[in-house]
C-alpha cells in the first residue's frame, strides 16, 4: 500500500470536489430549465464524476479503504444516472442503464458483506468505519437497484417520473459530497467554524430544496393525471 498518494491525483480529486460543490449549489439557486442551470448542472456532473472516480481509484488501489470506495462509486452512479435522466426525453432503457444497475447492485452486496466483517471484527470497525455505516450505504445502494428494476419493468421513465429521478439522484449526490466535506473532513476547518451554529446551513438548504422540488414535481404529475380524468361536460352546439 502506498503511504503517499500521487500529488496530481490528489489535486485532481480536490479540484473536482471543489468545482462540483460550487456548481451544485449554483444549480439549486438558478432557475430550473434555464441555460445557466444546465451549464451549472453539467459542470457539477463533471466535478462529481472527477471527485468520485478518483476517490474510488485511490480507495481501491492506492490507499485501500472499503468505506471510501463505497462513497466514490455511489457518487459516480448517482450523478451519471441522474444526468442521463435529465437529458433523456424518450421512455427507453439501454445498455448504460443495465451496466449502472449491475454496478450498484454489486456495490450494495459488497457493502453488506463489509458490514458483516466489521461486526465480526474485534474492534467492530473495518477501515475505521463502524458496521452501521456499511449497512446504511449498502441499503441505500440496494434501494436504488430496486428503483432501477422498477424502471426496467416500466421500460423506462418519462414525464414527472423522469424529472423526479433526475432531481433525487443529483441532490443526493450533492448531499453526500457536502457531508464528506463537513463533518467528514471537519479537521480541515478552524475550531471557530466547527462551533458555528450555521455550519450545517448548506445541508439544511439542500435537503429543504430537494424535498420542495420533489413535492412540486409529483404534485404536477397528480394534477395532470386528474385533469385527464375530468369528463368533458360542455354542451355541444345543436
Amino acid at each position: 500500500m502506498n503511504a503517499h498518494l500521487p500529488a496530481p491525483l490528489v489535486l485532481i480529486h480536490l479540484s473536482g470536489a471543489t468545482i462540483g460543490l460550487i456548481a451544485g449549489y449554483l444549480s439549486i439557486i438558478l432557475r430550473k430549465g434555464s441555460s445557466m442551470h444546465r451549464i451549472a448542472g453539467n459542470i457539477f456532473v463533471a466535478g462529481m464524476l472527477t471527485m468520485g472516480g478518483t476517490g474510488a481509484v485511490i480507495a481501491a488501489f492506492l490507499r485501500p479503504n472499503d468505506g471510501n470506495f463505497i462513497g466514490g462509486v455511489l457518487t459516480v452512479y448517482l450523478v451519471s444516472t441522474g444526468w442521463i435522466a435529465g437529458r433523456r426525453r424518450e421512455q427507453a432503457v439501454n445498455a448504460f442503464d443495465v451496466i449502472a444497475f449491475l454496478g450498484i447492485l454489486a456495490l450494495g452486496a459488497a457493502a453488506v458483506r463489509w458490514g458483516l466483517l466489521a461486526s465480526a471484527s474485534p474492534t467492530h470497525r473495518l477501515d475505521g468505519y463502524p458496521p452501521g455505516m456499511f449497512f446504511t450505504f449498502g441499503t441505500i445502494a440496494l434501494l436504488f437497484a430496486a428503483a432501477d428494476v422498477r424502471m426496467f419493468i416500466r421500460r423506462g421513465v418519462a414525464g414527472a417520473r423522469r424529472v423526479a429521478r433526475h432531481l433525487w439522484r443529483m441532490c443526493l449526490a450533492l448531499l453526500f459530497a457536502t457531508i464528506s466535506l463537513y463533518p467528514g473532513n471537519s479537521k480541515l476547518f478552524s475550531p471557530a467554524l466547527r462551533g458555528n451554529p450555521l455550519r450545517f446551513a448548506p445541508h439544511i438548504l439542500l435537503i429543504v430544496s430537494m424535498i420542495y422540488w420533489m413535492v412540486r414535481t409529483l404534485r404536477r404529475k397528480r394534477q395532470r393525471a386528474a385533469a385527464t380524468d375530468v369528463p368533458d361536460l360542455s354542451l355541444k352546439a345543436a
